[in-house]
């Protein structure tokens, strides 16, 4: 069945693309949340794992994929300012859950600061409250390269990094989708990497004491930016997190074979649907999803 697809107005200052997959018979409403500059096609085998137990929600940033032609891009956005419209989504949607991928984790864990009081679970994966020395490699070349709009470099390096594990075919459309970018999202990203190098993970650190529902933290054992060791320290910082582990698996989890797709899926409806044990259902890459997350 084709989602529901709707371009939202927020609060008058931006135009969201939004798609709802609904699903007959499901009460629970999930919204999920890219990594920087990814789009809803990046969520395609996510979607495939969690419905249809939930509708799930998809959306684009104001500044990428089909949210773009609808805004001006006068103006860079801030993780406060994403976590604002994640907020005005769950109100719309009456959304139930939330789940993030990668740098998707640090606009979502500001927002369920703000206690949405619709909101009972949260999943954040890949993401991590540290900057190890990988990740801080990858973000000071990545400044350098997007500073120079060095297209070929920029794609090489998600791939070459983040991206080593995934199957040949998703870094193609990796390098396909991050290549051809335009300058504002290059821009974009720049500023997020230096917002993330200048401690904005220290504001996520923060926000995230005052979090009051059962969060899981879901990362890959071979995941060497966003490390499972480094994720557990949220659990010094929320009263309420759980965590997953992904074996054989990097930075992109369900996308890099089956067993780590279905491993995934099983964490997190484990997590949310504890009393459910579906059926596993067949790993199918989609063509034309792309897999970028910074």
């Amino acid at each position: 069945m084709r989602p529901e697809i709707a371009v939202l107005d927020i609060q008058g200052q931006y135009r969201v693309y939004t798609e709802f997959h609904r699903a007959q018979g499901a009460d629970k409403t999930i919204i999920l949340i890219n990594g920087s500059l990814a789009t809803t096609a990046s969520f395609a085998q996510t979607v495939r794992s969690l419905h249809p137990q939930f509708n799930v929600v998809l959306y684009d940033q104001p500044y990428a994929g089909k949210s773009k032609p609808h805004n001006h891009h006068e103006r860079l956005l801030t993780k406060e300012t994403e976590a604002h419209i994640l907020l005005e989504l769950i109100e719309h949607f009456r959304a139930d859950h939330v789940m993030s991928f990668s740098w998707g984790g640090a606009c979502t864990l500001l927002a369920l600061a703000h206690q949405p009081r619709l909101v009972k679970k949260a999943i954040v994966s890949s993401f991590s409250p540290l900057i190890n020395e990988p990740m801080r490699d990858y973000l000071e070349r990545g400044c350098q390269y997007l500073a120079a709009c060095d297209r070929y470099q920029v794609g090489n390096l998600v791939n070459d990094t983040i991206g080593k594990h995934l199957p040949s075919l998703f870094k193609r459309f990796n390098y396909r989708h991050v290549s051809s970018l335009d300058s504002h999202e290059y821009a974009q990203m720049h500023f997020h990497i230096n917002q993330v190098l200048e401690h904005d993970l220290e504001r996520a650190l923060k926000a995230a004491r005052n979090i009051d529902i059962p969060v899981l933290f879901i990362n890959g054992d071979r995941d060497e930016y966003t490390t499972v060791e480094d994720a557990r320290q949220f659990s010094q910082h929320m009263g309420q997190c759980h965590f997953s582990v992904i074996r054989d698996a990097g930075h992109f989890l369900d996308m890099e074979h089956k067993t780590a797709c279905e491993d995934t899926r099983d964490a997190m409806l484990g997590f949310l649907k504890p009393t459910v044990r579906e059926a596993r259902q067949r790993y199918t890459p989609v063509q034309g999803q792309h897999a970028l997350a910074i």
